[in-house]
């Protein structure tokens, strides 16, 4: 088991839970979707995984979907690899972590993700840009504050 909290200081700073919204958006900026969601970032004291994360989304016809994605640290980089997705995560500085992951059932596709927190913690903005074949056909953007106990 890594040192994930030495290895990965921002990353850290999402522990706990958080709501907002997801909006997916076309190339020209028109609404796709919406749905709240409610993130959860956690790492296992158990040795189970050094990183995990279950999200939970609800749309307002009242259709709920909910994932969870173990992580595990090595060289200060966050792994991915569930039954839904491929993925690894790093820092760039001191508010940033950068997310490259891809749908296993979804051949030729990827998303970049920039997860910005700001310097209060309670706060995230991110951005899904999604590629197939090389070319960018929709993003989604989220904008999450921490769910204060």
């Amino acid at each position: 088991m890594s040192n994930i909290r030495d290895e990965m200081p921002v990353l850290v700073r999402h522990e706990g839970d958080w709501k907002g919204t997801y909006t997916l958006v076309d190339n020209e900026g028109k609404i796709i979707d919406k749905n709240n969601s409610h993130i959860t970032c956690q790492f296992p004291q158990d040795g189970s995984s050094d990183y995990f994360q279950t999200n939970r989304y609800e749309w307002s016809d009242g259709k709920r979907e909910e994932y969870q994605f173990p992580g595990t640290c090595k060289d200060k980089k966050l792994l991915f690899d569930t039954e839904r997705i491929l993925g690894e995560a790093w820092e760039i500085d001191e508010s940033t972590v950068v997310l490259k992951f891809s749908y296993k059932g979804v051949p030729g596709s990827y998303i970049y993700e920039p997860i910005i927190i700001s310097p209060c913690n309670n706060h995230r903005a991110r951005t899904w840009h999604w590629f197939q074949d090389h070319q960018i056909y929709q993003r989604t953007l989220i904008k999450e504050d921490r769910v204060i106990n």
